[in-house]
Formats: C-alpha cells, structure tokens, sequence
C-alpha cells in the first residue's frame, strides 16, 4: 500500500459523487430543491441533508415537485432544482416538466437511473424502465447522462449552463445509483455560473433605430423573453412608444404605466390601436395563438421580431425584420441610437390609456359579483409585492390574467401551457423565493389533481393565502359546453372534498366565504396570518359571473378575454 504524503493527501480529499453534487449545487447558488426521495437518489439527498446548505422540500409528488421548483426559479430569477427517482417516478415530472419547457424555465431535472451494469439492457432490473432516456429528450431543453464518476460534476455544470443559456429551458441529467457512491478526488468549483446574453448586430440595431425615427405611432410588444429587460423598455415608452405584453410578459413596463395596454392584447381597443400603429417591435414573444386568435389578429406593419432563439424567426407572423439577440441588450442597443423624445403622435399615446380604461371596464362589468375579488386582489397585490400564482381557472382567465396587476415581472406566475392543477404546487416554490406572501388563485376542479401538495404547504410553513374559488366542478367547461354543445353538460361536475375538514386535517387554517361582501375582510385576515392558509370562495352561493367565459377557441363573451 502506497503510505506516501500524496497518497494520504489524495485519500482525505475523496468524496462520494453524491456529495460533490450536493456540493456543487450549493456553490453555483442553489438555495432550494424540490423532489421525491428514493432508493435510487438518497445518495445525493442524504448528502443535501449533511451539508445543510440547499432547503430540501419534499413534495408528495414528482409533478408537485417539477411544479415548484418551475415556480422557484421563476421568482428567484435563479436555477430551479427538481431531484426524482428513475422510472416512474421520473417519469410523474412529465407534464409539469412540459409546462416548464413552454416557459422555458431555467430549470435542472437531476433524476436517476439504475445500476450502470444493467442500464440499457433491457434485463428487468428493479425499477428500470425502457426508453427513460427519450422521454426525458422529449420534454427537456438537452439531456444528460453521467457514465463516469470522475466526469460527473462538469456533466452537472455544463446541464446548469445549458438550462440558464438563452433560450433558457428545463434539463434533464441522469446519475445512475451506482456512481453516486462512488468516490473521487474532490476539487475547487465556480462560485457562480457565467453565462453571456446574446448579443445583437449592431448594424441591425442601426437600422432599426432608422425605422423607428420614421414611424409616428410605434409599439412594443413584450413577451416573457423581455421579462429581464424591464428598466430598457420602460425607458423606450418613455421616449414615446406605446406597449402591450403577453400574460407572460406581464409589468415588463409597469402595469399602470398611461401609455401601456398591459395584456389587454385582443380586445376591440387594443385592435383598434393596431390599426393606427405603424411599427411593432417584438420582443422576446412568440405571438400565441390564444392571445393572437390563433394568429389571425392583424398586427401593425413593419413587424420586427427579437428573440434569443433564431428558430423563432417569423413562425407566427411573417416579419420584415428579425434581429436575434437578447431582449435587454437590444432595447440598450436601441435607447443609445435614438433622442430623448421621440416624434410619437402625441394623441396616439393618450388613446392607450383610454383603451386600457376601455378595456377594464369591459373585463370589470362581466364579472358580476366577482368585481369585489378582483378589487381586492388590484389593491393589495401589487402595493404589497406579493407573488401571485394563478392556476387555470374561470377567474384567472377573466380577471386573474390581466385585472390583477403585478409589482414586477417576476412576481407573476401561471400555467403558460394551459395544463390544470398545477397551481397549488407553484405557490409553494414561488413562497419559497423569499418575496412577500404568495397570493395564489386556484379552482376546486385543479385543485384535485394535486390536492396532497397542500399537505407539502402545512408541512413547510409556506407562506400562502390560497384563494379557492369553489364552483363545484369545471366552470369553464361547463361555459363551453353551454356555448358550443347546446347546453349538454358531460363530466364537468365533480365531487370535490368538503375543503374546511380537509384543511382541518392537515392543520392547515381555512376560511370559508358564502357573501361576497366578506371577502375583503377575509382575505387581510388571510394575509395577516403567518404560514399558510386557505381563503375558500362559496362560487354556488355567490352566485354567476355577469357574463359567462367560453374562452378559447370560441368564446361565447368576446369582450372577457
């Protein structure tokens, strides 16, 4: 046996592959992960638990878990963190990891897999699954997988680099059980990641500070790959252009800015204004088609387009320029190419105040009762910072989208991709995040698909209001189907628990509202509590909105959007 000084030196700075990932993950600035624990991952949670450096938050689901960790690194601006088992259990992140991918959330899937002597051998050892490996391709950004141990943790810096480079995204890396007990020589690491935004032509640049001299009545319109150049396009409207954003692009420009129509983006005022306008500059947006009509919404000409993903170029709308390069760095670009002031028409911009105006004021008088909800929620959830979840639900898509303003594009948080359910798991990684109490909107209806998360909520002292709005089945269904189906109503109503004894049985503190007028009330007394709570709305009490959301495709309300 070697006994040189080298030899004792190498063996005492060996350590398991499980903990210099847990290790790694702490030095480039993870705060929180978010997962499942398992045979197949204790390694590296057991060696997240020793160092004591990274909150572990387990979820009671692999798609609670991937929910929260999207949230978390949404708020926190940061790298999200999701840690399952392999086979099923990485395979339970599917859906939410897809909504991820939507967002194109920053975003590390660390799973696992079995012992590196089976893998990919089709021999039906414990818990192997076929085709991990192509599921996981098809619902990340770029996949992963450790075969040695010695090149595990570059593997994991190079997957964390690969998901904070634009165009940001969810990545999957595999450890196999196996490696993570491995032990190797331990090293010096980044204290941060690097990671260099794209930079723009500036001869393009050039020309498009040209067209925008040229134009008299100019928009922006901001998506959430603007969300990071909040301080640049404030400063552009200031100069004189008019903006709109996408729900996700949401207080890009502040929401009470005059000349900003926030995501009040299809209605007949917003229409109008894109008549008159006669240039538009996209950024960081891929025009969806539930916020375009499916791309039949008539956009101004010239339409320029930014995005950090080249591939992007022209798929909604044809363009007459596309500069690739990241939001913020243009919009700079831009600002150091134009004067103080622009030539902007002057009425054009007082209008966008007026058909914002216009635009609320439709939203507001087809809510019916539910104006006292949605002034409540105006009131105190931008003035207090506070995150504000939205799952997929009839309030969100009337005034939860668009209504409630945000205090910044971080703080807003929904399910970009449409899926259901997902928002209760989100509040929790948003809580997270160190802002001000999470104010999240959910149904009774999405609220089933991942109920045991409010066990995770009681269980970590999240700091929630969780605004259940109880309509005793699919509202938004049923709206549907009374529009398009003649009123024949299949599998909308649902047997949902009696919520106050649930709470009751975690814990959890719960308040039930039967009279819109308490609702007010309610909910400061909801946002004074420390923790978590539940703020249940009796919708079969209350009563219908004014007006019913048939929304997307055919909406039966065009003026709720």
């Amino acid at each position: 046996m070697d006994h040189s000084p080298l030899a004792a030196a190498r063996m005492t700075t060996e350590e398991a592959v499980g903990d210099l990932i847990a290790k790694a993950l702490a030095d480039i600035g993870v705060t929180h992960a978010f997962g499942v624990i398992s045979i197949h991952n204790m390694p590296i949670l057991d060696a997240i638990a020793r160092q004591g450096r990274i909150r572990f938050v387990p979820a009671r689901g692999e798609a609670g878990a991937m929910n929260m960790a999207d949230a978390h690194a949404r708020v926190s601006r940061g790298l999200g963190v999701v840690i399952t088992s392999t086979g099923t259990g990485a395979g339970n992140t599917a859906g939410s990891q897809v909504e991820a991918l939507t967002a194109g959330t920053p975003l590390l899937h660390i799973t696992t897999t079995i012992d590196r002597a089976f893998m990919d051998r089709d021999r039906a050892a414990i818990h192997d699954v076929p085709r991990q490996p192509d599921m996981l391709r098809a619902i990340s950004k770029a996949y992963f997988r450790v075969w040695e141990p010695a090149n595990a943790v570059d593997t994991l810096l190079a997957a964390a680099r690969a998901a904070l480079t634009a165009p940001t995204g969810p990545v999957s890396i595999e450890f196999p059980v196996d490696l993570q007990r491995v032990k190797v020589p331990g090293r010096a690491l980044p204290a941060r990641l690097h990671i260099a935004p794209q930079q723009p032509d500036p001869t393009q640049l050039d020309a498009l500070a040209e067209m925008i001299l040229r134009a008299e009545r100019p928009m922006l319109w901001l998506g959430g790959g603007a969300r990071g150049a909040s301080e640049a396009a404030t400063a552009l409207v200031n100069r004189g252009f008019a903006a709109v954003t996408s729900t996700q692009g949401r207080a890009t420009v502040p929401e009470d800015h005059p000349r900003s129509l926030g995501a009040f983006n299809m209605t007949p005022a917003a229409q109008a204004l894109y008549d008159r306008s006669d240039l538009m500059i996209v950024l960081g947006s891929r025009l969806r088609g539930n916020e375009t009509r499916n791309n039949a919404m008539p956009l101004p000409r010239p339409l320029v387009q930014v995005d950090a993903e080249p591939s992007q170029a022209g798929r909604n709308y044809p363009v007459d320029m596309f500069i690739a390069g990241d939001a913020r760095l243009v919009l700079e670009g831009l600002l150091a190419r134009l004067p103080e002031t622009l030539a902007t028409d002057a009425t054009f911009l007082h209008d966008v105040a007026i058909a914002r105006a216009q635009s609320e004021g439709a939203l507001r008088s087809a809510l019916g009762p539910y104006q006292v909800v949605a002034d409540a929620l105006l009131a105190r959830v931008p003035a207090g910072r506070h995150p504000f979840v939205r799952d997929v639900t009839l309030s969100n898509s009337t005034f939860g989208n668009r209504y409630v303003h945000l205090a910044a594009p971080h703080l807003g948080v929904h399910a970009l991709g449409g899926g259901i359910g997902q928002g209760i798991a989100m509040a929790i990684g948003a809580s997270m995040a160190g802002e001000a109490k999470t104010v999240a909107l959910i149904g009774d209806g999405g609220a089933m698909l991942m109920i045991g998360e409010l066990a995770t909520a009681a269980d970590m002292g999240a700091d929630i209001v969780f605004i259940l709005m109880n309509d005793g089945g699919y509202g938004v269904i049923r709206n549907i189907q009374d529009a398009q189906y003649g009123g024949r109503r299949h599998y909308a109503d649902l047997l949902t628990p009696d919520f106050g004894l649930l709470c009751q049985s975690i814990r959890l503190p719960h308040e039930k509202v039967s009279e819109i007028e308490g609702f007010e009330a309610a909910l400061d007394r909801a946002l004074a509590k420390d923790g978590p709570c539940v703020l249940e709305v009796d919708m079969t009490s209350i009563g219908p909105f004014a007006e019913s959301f048939a929304g997307p495709p055919a909406g039966a309300a065009g003026s709720v959007r």
